[in-house]
């Protein structure tokens, strides 16, 4: 602090104006000016400050956002202005006879200028201002009288506690409460780590939040605040007369956010314009929306409208293609994905949901499933936004009928009949016979022919889809079994090409047992893996018969790989294509390893990799190293043993000479290694 603070009390008040402006700043003109640690210093700093001198506490301070202890209930709240509601418009030509009544009752033929603001999926709220200090907060309730919630609207950072500028004397600010899709993705994702409560979408976890009787927990919520209109403001010359818009740009200069895609359009067209703008940018705004606001801007012709019933004629919601819709749920088929993910797809009666018929959705998986209690012959909600799959996410269990049938996932593979895969701790459930899946045909072959697998040279991406399009290859071993007359035929091969490629095919039967074990695709396993696996086992024979407990004295092998690496050469499937390749004339084969299980020979020393190795990967001279007993560091020092350099080694190649610490060749490796 300043050396010009000479009192508790001024020391205070000074911390109180800086974190109001960085508040400010940071919710109200979309630009922060400190990082979000030197805001946090500086409030725990006013934290101290106000307990060390209680006498000098205020309402006011941002410190009176932590949240009060539990209410028993909500006091009512009655609205000296009441909180209409919005007549809404769901298509272009109900929107469009709505200009039309408002061109009509105002008697105007010249082009209207409107206000149009995104609707904000959240809970409506009117906050009381007296002096500048926000004295109240209340949800709409039923337009007349709502719950009185000032505790908890006091924990939403983006709602100024007080005032600034030129502000009138008495002010209700009218806006919606809302949860950012971030906030709500990570609100959900610690619930479900927690085994607590998570909400079906943003909405109902800003209600749920706002509502609480405990405003602690409310301040953990991390809710959101957009204004848009007034209510009662005393003194009332202070408010602009002209424009709601201009309005709404007073309240801006007074600390309150506005939405930023809110917007002065000058014509009855250029609201169809802004309509289109907001729904193509609907899914990439932070928030959730369902339609656009659209309001006559020029206040004397809003007086002139006046109101019907409960709703301003002045106004409209053009609603959005409704995202959410109920239907039935007819039943539940499992789809295999690429990489062996097995996936419960609900079967619906279908519905319309955003402008799309929707027949299938994802319930994602087992957990998802047991979650919902969904059952088949559920009535459920199904969502769709923007591109994202549809989903089932809720069941109307009140209209549930007698006869469901619950759920059954099955405990084999849809596809090939293989065992289900199932880990503890992981929600996704996988076919485990991925050398003979057809549902994971394609991306078995890639990894199996890549380069760091069996390095099949000229067997592309492309070439792989045409093969399994033509259904001559179904697994790693036909590979062995392709003619060059075969390859010849395929478009923009030729002769040579596919000489090539069976030369190609035929060099990959001579390779190493680490990179036969990678080329397997087991899951988890990589080139350092199976390089520890190789040194560790010696042969294909004593890797595939160890049980969970053996696999798990492997370096960097623990319960969860060890499980993957077990249930892969328990499914018979496998077997059989392993068999198929490492048997026969022309089998795989690689030159024999010594097992290292016993060796330690390399144990107390530290090596560091650097440069391009020719004869292997880092990470597979990594695994050797290890397998022998030594450690691997990542930068050199005085302690290290030896610097093993490649081709083109950089700056610790430099640092081990200037140290004086050996430099081993890939030679050298080689022979550590043997």
């Amino acid at each position: 602090m300043s050396s010009e603070v000479s009192s508790p009390e001024q020391e205070i008040a000074l911390l109180r104006e800086k974190l109001e402006e960085y508040s400010y700043q940071y919710y109200v003109l979309d630009n922060p000016t400190v990082p979000d640690a030197e805001y946090d210093r500086l409030f725990q700093q006013l934290v101290a400050l106000e307990k060390a001198h209680p006498q000098h506490r205020s309402a006011a301070s941002p410190t009176q956002r932590v949240g009060a202890p539990p209410a028993g209930q909500f006091p009512e709240v009655t609205h000296e202005v009441p909180m209409l509601s919005l007549d809404n418009a769901f298509t272009t030509e109900e929107f469009h006879q709505f200009q039309k009544r408002v061109h009509e009752r105002l008697d105007v033929q010249t082009e209207l200028v409107w206000c149009g603001e995104p609707k904000l999926d959240g809970l409506a709220v009117s906050l009381l201002y007296e002096n500048g200090v926000l004295v109240q907060g209340a949800t709409r309730g039923d337009g007349y009288a709502g719950e009185n919630i000032t505790n908890n609207v006091k924990t939403i950072r983006a709602i100024p506690l007080k005032l600034r500028g030129d502000f009138p004397t008495r002010l209700e600010v009218r806006g919606e409460v809302f949860m950012r899709k971030d906030a709500f993705e990570a609100m959900n994702t610690q619930a479900l780590e927690e085994g607590s409560k998570v909400f079906a979408n943003p909405r109902n976890a800003a209600a749920g939040s706002l509502r609480q009787l405990d405003s602690r927990v409310t301040a953990k919520r991390n809710l959101s605040f957009y204004a848009y209109a007034m209510g009662e403001v005393q003194p009332a010359r202070q408010l602009n007369n002209d424009s709601h818009y201009a309005r709404l740009m007073q309240l801006r200069e007074w600390g309150l956010p506005i939405c930023p895609e809110t917007k002065r359009i000058g014509t009855d067209a250029g609201c169809q314009n802004y309509y289109d703008d907001i729904l193509q940018r609907r899914d990439a705004l932070e928030y959730e929306i369902d339609g656009v606001v659209f309001k006559i801007d020029t206040i004397v012709q809003q007086e002139n409208l006046g109101f019907v019933s409960r709703a301003p004629r002045w106004a409209t919601a053009w609603k959005f293609p409704a995202q959410e819709q109920l239907t039935w749920l007819c039943g539940v088929d499992f789809q295999v994905g690429r990489t062996g993910a097995i996936t419960p797809v609900a079967r619906l009666e279908p519905v319309e949901v955003a402008g799309v018929t929707v027949s299938n959705a994802t319930l994602h998986n087992a957990d998802e499933i047991a979650r919902l209690d969904v059952r088949i012959g559920d009535r459920v909600i199904i969502r769709r936004a923007g591109d994202v799959i549809p989903q089932v996410v809720g069941v109307v269990a009140a209209e549930r009928p007698e006869h469901t049938t619950q759920v059954e996932f099955p405990s084999t593979c849809p596809v090939c009949d293989s065992q289900v895969e199932r880990v503890e701790g992981e929600a996704v459930a996988r076919c485990t016979g991925g050398l003979f899946c057809a549902a994971q045909r394609k991306e078995a072959l890639k990894h199996f022919a890549s380069r760091k697998a069996m390095d099949i040279d000229g067997l592309g991406d492309k070439l792989i889809d045409a093969l399994v399009e033509r259904d001559w290859v179904k697994d790693p071993a036909d590979i062995y079994s392709l003619t060059t007359h075969q390859l010849s035929v395929l478009p923009r091969m030729g002769q040579k090409s596919a000489q090539n490629l069976v030369q190609a095919i035929a060099k990959s039967r001579n390779t190493t047992l680490p990179r036969f074990l990678y080329s397997l695709g087991i899951r988890e396993v990589g080139e350092a893996t199976a390089m520890n696996l190789a040194l560790h086992f010696g042969d294909l024979k004593a890797l595939m018969e160890a049980d969970q407990e053996a696999l798990q004295n492997v370096s960097d092998v623990g319960t969860v790989v060890a499980e993957h690496i077990y249930n892969f050469f328990r499914e018979t499937h496998n077997l059989e294509v392993i068999s198929r390749l490492t048997e026969g004339e022309s089998a795989v084969s690689w030159p024999a390893i010594e097992s290292s299980q016993q060796s330690q020979e390399l144990a107390g020393c530290t090596y560091v990799l650097t440069g391009t190795l020719t004869t292997m990967t880092r990470d597979e001279a990594k695994a050797a190293l290890q397998a022998k007993g030594a450690k691997v560091a990542g930068s050199v020092s005085a302690k290290t043993t030896a610097v093993i350099a490649g081709e083109n080694a950089g700056s610790k190649l430099t640092k081990a000479e200037q140290l004086g610490v050996k430099i081993l060749t890939e030679d050298d490796l080689q022979a550590l290694i043997r």
